[in-house]
């Protein structure tokens, strides 16, 4: 899958939905840099897209970057709670609640 993705990224194809495939691809990997790179691309084509944001902050997570998650999950929050994503919204406050507490 990630190949493919990769091959549509060369062609000039780019987009919020492409860099999530792509990021979720390098998280599921443990490439947590490449991931986060995607999730980053991503949410820059669309601040709004809360689910790239958990990821965004669970990529950052992985790496130590406790700073970066933090950032990562609080957008996500205001993106999942401008469109009514309360599952999104939920399991971003838990991850930011579980962050507080390291």
């Amino acid at each position: 899958m990630l190949e493919s993705l990769e091959k549509m990224l060369a062609k000039g194809v780019d987009n919020s939905l492409l860099r999530f495939g792509l990021g979720k691809g390098y998280l599921d990997l443990g490439e947590y840099a490449k991931a986060a790179e995607h999730f980053q691309r991503g949410v820059e084509f669309d601040p709004k897209y809360s689910a790239a944001w958990k990821l965004l902050g669970k990529a950052h997570l992985a790496m130590a970057n406790f700073a970066g998650a933090r950032e990562a999950w609080e957008k996500g929050l205001e993106a999942a709670r401008a469109h009514g994503d309360k599952q999104a919204e939920k399991e971003m406050t838990v991850f930011l609640k579980k962050l507080d507490r390291q």
